[in-house]
């Protein structure tokens, strides 16, 4: 028998471990009782169970569990068996974070948890959790973002981390005091979630941008957002629709405009320009109509406000006229954004103004639309012309939680803790059954459907609501319409490059596949390439990529020609430490994330310096990180100087480790901390006075010791000795072990100066 060479033998082998590995992560087909995300497997608000409840009451009727472990204002899921939720973890302690928790959905009882600090943002503790997890019924793995940016995928029975990032030290993912942190969607192989991103290079100005990352490894498939310089931030989850045979993904952005992009690509397809900020409800799609409210400025006149209905389809419009040529951009400006066809004048069903639908996704049932305005008033409007169907239901003083539909009722929830169940009428809606949750206890998440019981999420409880004799029946999920055949359309029009964002060191490489998709955004194949990289790297025929040995913080665009079409790709190169930065060449560092938009190069004594100005638009206060998430154990330092405007001094920080070292302006301290809204965690501060228009020197260390972080601080003035003590020194016994280098700064008072900055390993 002739012997099989080595080379195939090992091929075979790992062919067979992949193949194993497959088959270990597939399950049965996807229950039609199980609610793998927070607005149903219909994406809609609607389950089509029946043996529903009509009522209930806390203290105990049709209450099968109860678990007061658990608070939160996330919206949970059911899968498998299982409940996943978001929550805040150790309350009020110095070790408190956010948590994925699974329970048992029977039985309440918890399975696992998976805890992660909260670091370097502005989140006050009572917005933590407000994201939701995404379940993949094909894998059974669960995904969350938390409010700071960390991501992670998570094996839904162990609750071990097979995948994480960090979102805002990789690619500037903005976590505001606000805390809207947006909820991630699966589509296919790929895994979707957006923020503010405020990242390098030509997307170093901040826009609502889009990660979609290969959910089995979370390398970054595709990036791309809506307009730039958003006035907000957005809570609005994408929905996946399909409209004249176009898959899309439709959703309200931070610009204010609901946008469809195609999911396997991002490349945008229509805007339909609806508020004057940011939009936090999720749209409804119903035969390709796009249902959605919002509760700002409206885009022609100071009412506050609205509910409409859009044509989600381009047939019928007459051709775009071409663009006319555009002036040419002054050096250094930003490329253009790519957006979708402008519909807003011509397909609109119908608009309510003066109606605040906004912080309550809407459903649509029978022809008609429920929406809950943020006051508790609930309305009812004819999805075809809009007509509202009796008069507005008060419910409430406050609405948080979207409505769900069940059994032909609807279940509404106030954040007082007011609960109904509805039924829609001819006037509108009957009330068949209210009630008032204990004192205190408020409802932000939304109520979910899952297997005959109502799961409330509450910031005291998480209530299992349902019939134990009730003969439930799940229905059949209503499927997406079919796209339009690939063999209608074979001819390439988009070429995407993967990974389209990469980090390496000098000499390392990165290998590069191409992808082909037709119009409509279906994939074709896998393609050869003509490839060329613009600098610091060379690329083989076959995608390989090779970043210079000498390289030095900077940056390559990878391109891919097919034919007469082009993808992109970028690759920043960040090597080992040491690291010095004296910007004697006149440039923030291309790579530095969050940086270039946040600072400018001016000339100062003579000498270059980086200066962070106070007239950046909601920009003054602000993190910049230089790279490498992986790092540990390494100090950090700058000179700095600060400017007085008035009688006050800004702020100017340094960041190791996921820590800050912050020298406070007006209050003449120093400060060393990691979650700025929740010092009560961990912080440290000591006073220290310092003047304006001085130069010090400001360094911060930090390391590792044990299953602990060590953090040392000290200032002096520039062109002094060095004191040999450390000024300020502390140790945080829920530490953060690795995180990217950066600088903070709050220049709301006045400008910041920073030159000569080093980063060395302990």
């Amino acid at each position: 028998m002739q012997r099989i060479p080595a080379r195939v033998f090992t091929l075979l082998l790992l062919l067979l471990a992949s193949a194993v590995d497959r088959t270990a992560q597939a399950v049965e087909k996807p229950d039609p009782g199980d609610w793998p995300n927070w607005r149903g497997p219909e994406q809609n608000g609607i389950s089509r169970e029946s043996g529903l409840i009509d009522r209930w009451d806390p203290e105990g009727e049709n209450v099968l569990w109860k678990n007061t472990e658990i608070s939160t204002v996330s919206t949970p899921i059911v899968m498998h068996g299982k409940v996943y939720l978001l929550s805040r973890d150790a309350i009020e302690t110095p070790s408190e974070g956010e948590k994925v928790v699974c329970l048992d959905a029977n039985t309440g009882k918890k399975i696992w948890e998976h805890k992660f600090n909260v670091y370097l943002t502005d989140v006050p503790a009572e917005r933590v959790a407000w994201s939701s997890v995404v379940g993949d019924p094909a894998t059974g793995r669960v995904y969350a973002m938390g409010v700071c940016g960390y991501f992670c995928c998570l094996d839904g029975e162990t609750g071990k981390p097979l995948w994480t990032r960090s979102l805002s030290e990789e690619f500037g993912l903005l976590s505001t005091y606000g805390g809207r942190t947006n909820v991630p969607i699966l589509f296919e192989d790929l895994v979707i979630t957006s923020a503010v991103i405020i990242g390098w290079g030509d997307m170093a100005r901040p826009a609502h941008r889009f990660l979609a990352m290969d959910k089995n490894t979370g390398e970054v498939v595709w990036f791309n957002g809506t307009s730039p310089l958003p006035d907000d931030t957005t809570y609005s989850t994408p929905v996946i629709s399909v409209i004249d045979g176009e898959a899309l993904m439709i959703f309200g952005s931070g610009d204010g405009g609901l946008h469809a992009f195609q999911p396997r690509t991002g490349k945008p397809v229509w805007k339909y320009n609806f508020s004057r900020r940011g939009i936090n409800t999720s749209p409804v799609v119903v035969d390709g109509i796009v249902y959605c409210g919002h509760s700002e400025e409206n885009m022609d006149n100071t009412t506050m406000g609205a509910v409409a209905a859009i044509q989600g389809s381009l047939k019928g419009l007459p051709p775009e006229e071409p663009p006319s040529a555009p002036k040419p951009a002054p050096p250094g400006a930003p490329p253009a954004v790519k957006l979708g066809r402008n519909i807003t004048q011509t397909n609109t069903l119908w608009l309510k103004k003066e109606i605040g639908i906004g912080k309550c996704s809407p459903v649509v049932i029978d022809g008609r639309v429920y929406a809950l305005d943020d006051s508790g008033g609930l309305y009812v409007f004819n999805a075809a012309d809009g007509k509202q169907i009796g008069k507005k239901q008060k419910l409430g003083t406050m609405m948080r939680a979207s409505l769900i539909y069940g059994d032909g009722k609807l279940y509404a929830c106030s954040v007082d803790g007011r609960f109904y169940v509805l039924k829609p009428s001819d006037k509108g809606c009957d009330i068949v059954h209210r009630l008032r949750l204990p004192q205190g206890e408020e409802v932000y998440g939304s109520p979910i459907i899952a297997h005959g019981r109502i799961y409330l999420p509450t910031t005291a409880a998480l209530y299992c609501i349902g019939d134990k004799e009730a003969k439930n029946s799940s229905g059949d999920v209503q499927q997406l319409p079919a796209e339009t055949p690939v063999s209608n359309d074979p001819q390439p029009a988009f070429v995407q490059v993967v990974p389209v964002e990469a980090q390496v060191k000098p000499g390392e490489k990165v290998q590069f596949e191409v992808r082909l998709f037709n119009s409509n955004g279906q994939f074709l194949k896998k393609s050869k390439a003509e490839f060329s990289v613009d600098a610091h790297g060379t690329i083989s025929p076959d995608g390989e990529y090779l970043a210079d040995s000498s390289a030095q913080h900077t940056a390559s665009t990878v391109t891919a020609q097919v034919g007469d079409l082009q993808g992109m790709a970028r690759v920043r190169i960040i090597p080992d430490l040491p690291w010095s930065f004296d910007i004697s060449d006149g440039e923030v560092p291309l790579p530095w994330v969050g940086a270039r938009y946040r600072h400018i190069v001016r000339e100062l004594d003579g000498d270059p310096v980086m200066v962070k100005v106070t007239t950046i638009p909601k920009g003054t206060r602000s993190q910049a990180w230089m790279g490498r998430t992986d790092l540990h154990d390494y100090t950090i330092q700058a000179d700095i100087r600060g400017a007085m405007r008035g009688d006050k001094l800004p702020d100017i920080g340094l960041i190791a480790q996921r820590y800050t070292l912050d020298l406070r302006g007006v209050e003449q301290e120093l400060q060393i901390r990691s979650w700025t809204s929740q010092l009560g965690r961990f912080s440290k501060t000591v006073p220290l006075k310092w003047e304006p228009d001085k130069w010090y020197t400001l360094k911060f260390r930090a390391e590792a010791q044990g299953d602990k972080a060590v953090l040392r601080g000290k200032v002096w003035e520039r062109g002094t000795p060095e004191p040999q003590e450390w000024q300020i020194e502390a140790t945080d016994n829920a530490p953060n072990l690795v995180g990217s280098p950066g600088l903070f700064g709050n220049a709301t008072n006045a400008e910041i100066f920073l030159d000569n900055i080093q980063v060395t390993p302990n």
